[in-house]
């Protein structure tokens, strides 16, 4: 059994949206997407749908937009974050997906003009949860806040420069000079 979805707008493929969907994200939808993705909240979730069968599949395409609040990955100070994302998806059916999968093997490679693709079974997908899944990509899971830098020199941490793989190469250098 699948665990409930948070965001779910079903789609049935017998009878395609011609015009662009939008859908909105209601105060419900929104908290339980903020706990599954462990965010503070989201404020706004708001995403627009052209939906277009096509040989290859059903094609959707539009944009995500939200209003977040995250806790900084440095400071643990919660800010606000926007989000205004394009996206394109492609829905194939599930014994496709499966078979495309094994096909590719461990190690697939994406063309500029490739979808993200995801697998539906019977006559229905779900706009709603491919949404949902398109925005916790969109996610920075290490989020820094305005006040990440002050809580560096307060707690003696290092910045990603000072400590990345090139701090070494740029110490010898220093020491050369």
């Amino acid at each position: 059994m699948q665990p409930p979805v948070e965001f779910s707008r079903p789609v049935d493929l017998r009878a395609l949206p011609r015009q662009q969907v939008d859908l909105v994200a209601n105060k419900t939808e929104r908290a339980a997407l903020a706990r599954r993705f462990d965010i503070v909240s989201i404020d706004a979730l708001k995403a627009t749908a052209t939906v277009e069968e096509t040989d290859r599949g059903v094609e959707v395409s539009g944009t995500i937009t939200a209003i977040l609040v995250q806790s900084c990955a440095i400071s643990a100070e919660d800010f606000p974050v926007r989000i205004a994302s394009d996206y394109r998806l492609r829905f194939v059916p599930e014994d496709e997906y499966e078979a495309a999968m094994q096909a590719a093997g461990d190690e697939v490679e994406l063309a500029a003009e490739d979808l993200d693709t995801i697998a539906y079974s019977g006559s229905t997908l779900d706009l709603g949860e491919a949404i949902a899944q398109t925005l916790a990509l969109e996610i920075d899971p290490f989020a820094e806040g305005p006040g990440a830098d002050a809580a560096r020199a307060e707690y003696g941490l290092s910045t990603p420069e000072d400590s990345g793989p090139f701090a070494a190469l740029k110490a010898l250098q220093t020491k050369k000079s």
